[in-house]
């Protein structure tokens, strides 16, 4: 185990609020009373944790007085990981584009000096961070927030919606006019208001069932599974992506790279396929095949006729 890992662990046992002999540490870190010591010095002199070593329980603890006044520590934005890393940064870019004009406008202000103490704290800053790093919205539609914000109601409040829809927020609800689950993508709703009748409800298996296979926001039928071949320069940045939670894929012996994935309809599939271009071959079903064949001699017609 490496320091930061012992760093990260040495945290999370101090946090749960336990006083912790040096045997435990030792018996759990495996590692050597010298090293147990430079790694709580770490914390303690460097990373500014408030710990303590409490003589009658012969043991370490966060320092009570620190607990008592509500003050809170963390290490600093270097120690997160990538998760938390990115969880932050998605929080602080959404909040730094929201409309305050709302309810929330009030609450903005103290949460984005929390991120920002979270992010910035033990680095050069965190506005020199957020130069550094940051959050692309690729290909994002505007969401019309009264809208979102009629959704929300009805969800929470369990009523009927009345939708006036021209066909990336999306809402999986039963529609009373189809008699059916749909998908609905929020910033194609034109009108929204919420109706007294209560909401049908659906029960989490059906929805599993409906929506769960299927990839992307397009569902219902039978379930296929598509099987994709990337060639080796493609296969180092798609053999790290996630598709679909289901999704099955083999590095082989050449560095390409086989995905296999659900799907129910091949519309949105297709699209995530053709992005690849000629790095991407579909190996079956040969439904799909065929579709995405169909689609690649229409663009190249496309282009051949256009030629002078």
């Amino acid at each position: 185990m490496g320091q930061t890992d012992r760093l990260y662990q040495l945290k999370n046992w101090f946090d749960s609020g336990r006083c912790l002999s040096r045997d435990f540490f030792l018996s759990q870190l495996e590692v050597s009373h010298s090293t147990l010591k430079r790694d709580l010095a770490l914390l303690r002199d460097r990373l500014n944790a408030p710990v303590v070593f409490e003589k009658e329980r012969r043991g370490w603890k966060l320092d009570p007085s620190i607990q008592l006044a509500g003050t809170q520590y963390e290490l600093p934005g270097l120690w997160l990981s990538s998760d938390e890393m990115q969880a932050l940064l998605t929080m602080q870019h959404l909040l730094a584009n929201l409309d305050t004009g709302g309810l929330l406008g009030p609450h903005i202000e103290p949460l984005m000096k929390r991120l920002t103490q979270l992010l910035g704290k033990g680095t050069q800053g965190a506005a020199d961070l957020a130069r550094r790093i940051r959050v692309q919205t690729v290909g994002a539609r505007q969401l019309n927030l009264p809208h979102f914000q009629a959704v929300g109601s009805a969800l929470l409040q369990r009523r009927r919606l009345v939708i006036h829809y021209r066909d990336n927020w999306y809402l999986d609800a039963w529609c009373h006019l189809r008699r059916g689950l749909r998908n609905f993508a929020l910033d194609a709703i034109s009108q929204a208001h919420l109706l007294e009748r209560p909401a049908k409800e659906v029960d989490e298996a059906t929805l599993d069932a409906t929506f769960a296979p299927s990839y992307g926001i397009f569902s219902g039928g039978p379930v296929q599974w598509a099987r994709l071949h990337f060639t080796p320069g493609r296969a180092r940045w798609v053999a790290h992506e996630q598709w679909h939670p289901q999704q099955q894929g083999q590095l082989q012996a050449d560095g390409s790279y086989l995905l296999r994935l659900p799907y129910a309809d091949h519309r949105e599939l297709m699209m995530d396929i053709l992005k690849h271009g000629a790095h991407c071959e579909v190996l079956g079903p040969a439904g799909l095949r065929r579709a995405v064949g169909e689609e690649v001699g229409a663009m190249a017609q496309k282009y051949l006729n256009g030629q002078e």
